[in-house]
């Protein structure tokens, strides 16, 4: 076993934990884990003794240790757009009183890394460091439209086209074309493709030599507004994603290629 591959494993493992989102006893993990029982519990017991889990032996559940909470705080401030924007989606969300959601492409999903919610919130999915599918939401298919045609066959090869909804694009040849409507109007938008009665229009936003750098998008329900409504949002949306941009320019975001991109 390489240490590469150890690594891998105990990421393997700390994502699992993570996915609960709430904690989690050992038989759990081991129901659902790829690793036999004494591989599982020495990955788990090595975790918590470097303190990226923690274990509650009164209830014998693991769940996210400090060190972990303290290396993701670092990360959200390093390398992601989320400092940048915070001002610029504080004024969005004050401006358009409805959901608003800030994203990045990581590998071929989305990263939810900041969200402000509606004056009246809703339920929904998304949560600021949660990821979702790209083929189906708005800040997704914004970000794929937008990326070298190397990325975007990349992601698209491994989307699992699940139907989430009545909605939901379920091939690649729907997701192309939408993804060519996308590029050429400059915008796109989540029809209830991931969650009945969840709409969105998403703009991306790129750099100044087009590189994708994360997108906004301005979420909805189907019961308070609908699609032509959160057209007229495109404007505001445009001139946000153009702030962040240019106040980006001066930070040294990763160059990510296809093979980065993807994982491959």
């Amino acid at each position: 076993m390489t240490s590469d591959g150890t690594v891998g494993k105990a990421m393997e493992v700390l994502d699992q934990v993570a996915a609960y989102s709430r904690p989690v006893r050992f038989s759990e993990l081991l129901a659902a884990s790829p690793f036999p029982k004494p591989t599982l519990y020495r990955f788990l017991q090595t975790l918590t003794n470097q303190r990226m889990l923690a274990y509650d032996p009164d209830r014998q559940t693991y769940s996210p240790g400090v060190r972990l909470v303290r290396l993701a705080h670092a990360a959200w401030e390093q390398s992601t757009l989320a400092p940048i924007a915070r001002p610029h989606i504080d004024a969005l969300s004050a401006a358009v009183g409805e959901t608003v959601h800030l994203a990045q492409l990581d590998h071929a999903q989305v990263l939810y890394i900041d969200k402000r919610n509606a004056n009246n919130p809703v339920q929904m999915f998304s949560q600021a460091g949660k990821v979702g599918p790209a083929y189906c939401t708005g800040v997704g298919k914004v970000m794929l439209a937008f990326s070298d045609p190397a990325i975007i066959e990349a992601v698209i090869e491994q989307q699992s086209f699940h139907r989430f909804t009545a909605a939901t694009l379920t091939t690649p040849a729907t997701l192309r074309a939408e993804l060519a409507d996308i590029r050429a109007n400059g915008y796109g938008f989540d029809r209830e493709e991931h969650e009945p009665g969840i709409i969105c229009v998403a703009m991306p936003i790129l750099s100044d030599a087009g590189r994708v750098l994360g997108a906004l998008s301005v979420t909805s329900t189907t019961s308070r507004t609908n699609l032509a409504g959160l057209e007229s949002y495109v404007p505001i949306l445009q001139d946000t994603a153009g702030k962040i941009a240019r106040d980006a320019q001066s930070w040294s975001f990763p160059d990510y290629d296809a093979k980065e991109q993807t994982g491959r």
